[in-house]
């Protein structure tokens, strides 16, 4: 599909779009989805986006959930320029089925960019504040309408039972060599039973969740300095916010890269926690039960061991899910991720007191 541009024009002409579509290019750095950038004759550009199916195996109810979420975002917004919104096929589905696969349009919002590179301070606080307004516009939405579009994601106690499987089979023969890895993920075991529990006996609230809070999922006014819309919506699941602060912390605050070896480059950045913590407590905080304002911090720790555990068992299982680049490049990822959560835990009490401040509007 990549090269087949005239086969693209001809996909997009199946949706809703007032003009005929005449021009298109790939279009942005996704991992999973294939994304081009078409324009119309009446010089309205689009995204249309091929749904990776192997991962979102339910593409009616994963387009049910945007459909769903979009709209109610832009129910409320005075600005729906800025809102996301699915183009609907002429025939008024949400999605078009074509034999290369699922297709789906979007607007395409000029306002603000997505940035690719290590967020400044100012820049993640801005990102937080996209992610906390996400909370704030879906507050109220019918959580019981979302359906799981990847079964299990944040639970973390089914990650950890998949670990101790991957480790008994080590169908790969590495475990010997990744011992000090293991008996880290074993000894912080209690984690992964914390969030989850506490959604089952009520004492943290269902939401909605973005669960993939990275930088580049907000697009940016840099000019005007604001976040202008939350993308990248197919992971829109029920789940706790401790998910999305804390997986906005764990790809944010950190000095060094995913995937960097030299561990002496990373470490947790508290100029950045603090900066994250600002921006998506302190604009979702008056919407938080006082349990999740207390333990937000927590979900910082959690994903971050979670993604760590989540790396070592691909390296483990012989690297099947992960994408690599070199040998060893999930190990290398779960290294950086445990040293994170080393740092995390020796900085509770003020990861909680700046979190919890925020949320409070008292810092």
């Amino acid at each position: 599909m990549e090269n087949n541009l005239d086969r693209i024009l001809n996909i997009a002409l199946n949706f809703e779009t007032g003009a005929a579509v005449v021009k298109g290019a790939r279009y942005g750095n996704g991992h999973i989805n294939d994304t081009y950038k078409v324009t119309a004759a009446d010089g309205t550009d689009y995204i249309l986006q091929r749904i990776n199916d192997n991962v979102f195996t339910n593409v009616a109810e994963l387009m049910e959930n945007i459909v769903g979420v979009t709209e109610y975002i832009a129910s409320a917004s005075n600005v729906k320029d800025e809102c996301l919104r699915v183009i609907p096929t002429k025939e008024g589905s949400a999605w078009f089925k074509a034999p290369e696969g699922y297709f789906r349009m979007y607007n395409f919002i000029s306002a603000g960019i997505s940035i690719e590179t290590v967020p400044t301070a100012e820049e993640l606080y801005l990102s937080a504040v996209g992610f906390g307004r996400f909370q704030k516009a879906l507050d109220g939405y019918p959580v019981e309408k979302l359906y799981d579009s990847i079964p299990d994601f944040h639970n973390t106690m089914k990650r950890y039972e998949r670990f101790e499987i991957a480790v008994a089979a080590d169908k790969a023969g590495r475990a010997g060599e990744v011992r000090a890895e293991i008996d880290f993920v074993r000894s912080r075991s209690a984690y992964a039973g914390e969030v989850v529990g506490a959604l089952k006996n009520g004492e943290l609230p269902l939401r909605v969740t973005h669960n993939d809070t990275k930088l580049n999922n907000v697009l940016i006014d840099l000019k005007g300095k604001r976040p202008v819309t939350v993308i990248d919506l197919d992971t829109v699941m029920r789940g706790s916010i401790l998910y999305d602060f804390g997986d906005g912390v764990r790809s944010g605050a950190s000095t060094g890269a995913e995937d960097e070896r030299d561990l002496t480059k990373v470490s947790f950045s508290k100029e950045r926690y603090e900066a994250f913590a600002k921006g998506f407590a302190g604009e979702a905080g008056e919407r938080l039960t006082k349990t999740e304002k207390s333990r937000l911090y927590f979900g910082a720790i959690l994903m971050t061991y979670e993604c760590g555990m989540r790396f070592l068992t691909d390296y483990l299982e012989g690297d099947v899910y992960f994408k690599l680049h070199r040998p060893g490049h999930n190990l290398d990822r779960a290294l950086t991720q445990f040293k994170l959560v080393e740092d995390m835990e020796k900085e509770r009490t003020f990861m909680r007191d700046a979190a919890e401040g925020y949320a409070n509007g008292a810092r």
